[in-house]
């Protein structure tokens, strides 16, 4: 036994000591945290619920025990289903806080040392928030429809920062304040779909020191009808405006060309709409244009902002955005098949959804050039591979 790993897994049941176990004093066998610390292990090496959890577990018994303090054997499945059923999301989530903010001091550290003069200037962490549905997640019998999970995704290095679940019948603007309200928001960027460009998040976020790139359609009709038509009025002309700030990018690849352009004012400040928004100061236009078969579509996107104007900022922000889908939703979906699970209750579903999320900011941190899926396949075949992303390192 190598005492690095004993002292990483073993010591991953400190993050937990101060979450308030749910169970009765009474027949309690095992101790809680050494419960969580097997449904994270068993998630990252592959298991999607508590009795693969357990199965898993039981299969690697002899190396738990000499890291946990399991006196009275591998929790049953039962056991790990009602733990997991009974813990608060908030308090499950909470106890990683310790062990994330130390893994972001640890890459911002690293990171400080070998970036660029310009990179520095756009030092701001972009955490980038969207909403997951559940898709097998419904209940027909009580009338539920899928749980909807909003996440928070560090965008440069993949790390989930926190998630709230939508309140039954409900949707993402009301479980966004409630996640923003977990956040660190001070020096960070907050960038979130049209469905959270809404006046109480922007206030919260200036609020809490942040600043927001927020995507703008139809639902904030008076101020997108704006916002549009100074644009309009800007690519009219022959050249652009010394005030307007652009920048350009293409690339190429399976048959397509595609350019993309992105252009920043400053929002007038005789704009009654713009008053009612909190820090705003700058809007911002995306234009992609895609060449495919010989078909040309063009795509435009508004964005408001609190930002001063630099287009190539801009652009990494609007792009980094899309990360949470490329590197959260959909990786959650295709390696850790997560619309597939048909876990229909409620506060357990959100627990072993945060697991995933966990599982996959660990197997992102692991310095390995393999795909995620084949990280996660190595955790589930060797213990000592599952050690190594437990450690963030390889050996």
């Amino acid at each position: 036994m190598k005492t690095s790993e004993a002292d990483v897994v073993g010591g991953m049941v400190q993050y937990f000591q101060e979450i308030k176990d749910p169970r009765s004093h009474v027949n309690r066998l095992h101790r809680l945290g050494d419960i969580i610390v097997i449904a994270v292990l068993g998630v990252l090496a592959g298991a999607d619920g508590p009795m693969a959890i357990a199965v898993w577990a039981n299969s690697h018994a002899e190396r738990l025990t000499q890291y946990l303090n399991l006196e009275n054997g591998i929790p049953s499945h039962d056991t790990i289903a009602r733990v997991l059923q009974a813990l608060k999301p908030s308090a499950f989530q909470k106890c990683f806080a310790a062990w994330v903010s130390a893994l972001c001091e640890a890459i911002s550290t690293k990171e400080t040392e070998t970036e660029t003069e310009e990179e520095s200037d756009k030092s701001a962490q972009q955490i980038a928030i969207d909403g997951k549905c559940l898709r097998r997640s419904h209940k027909r019998s009580k009338d539920l429809g899928p749980l909807y999970l909003v996440n928070a995704w560090l965008t440069k290095h993949g790390i989930a920062l926190g998630q709230v679940a939508a309140e039954e019948k409900s949707n993402e603007i009301t479980a966004i304040p409630q996640l923003l309200a977990q956040l660190e928001l001070k020096g960070t960027v907050i960038t979130i779909d049209a469905a959270g460009c809404q006046k109480n998040i922007a206030d919260e976020i200036i609020s809490g020191e942040g600043n927001y790139v927020l995507a703008l359609k139809g639902n904030q009709e008076k101020l997108h009808c704006e916002v549009v038509q100074l644009f309009d009025e800007v690519l009219q002309e022959e050249t652009l405006p010394a005030t307007v700030s652009h920048y350009q990018e293409s690339d190429t690849g399976h048959g397509r060309i595609e350019q993309r352009d992105y252009y920043q004012m400053a929002m007038p400040d005789d704009s009654p709409e713009a008053q009612k928004w909190t820090g705003l100061k700058t809007i911002g236009l995306a234009i992609r244009r895609c060449i495919q078969k010989g078909k040309e579509t063009i795509e435009k996107r508004y964005y408001i902002s609190s930002l001063s104007c630099h287009a190539k900022h801009f652009a990494g922000y609007v792009r980094g955005h899309w990360s949470i889908e490329n590197s959260l939703h959909w990786i959650l979906d295709m390696t850790f098949r997560e619309d597939e699970n048909r876990t229909q209750e409620r506060q357990l579903a959100n627990n072993l959804g945060w697991l995933r999320r966990v599982a996959l900011t660990l197997l992102k941190q692991h310095p390995g050039s393999q795909s995620i899926a084949m990280k996660r396949r190595r955790a589930g075949w060797s213990f000592d591979f599952l050690t190594e992303v437990v450690m963030g390192k390889a050996t």
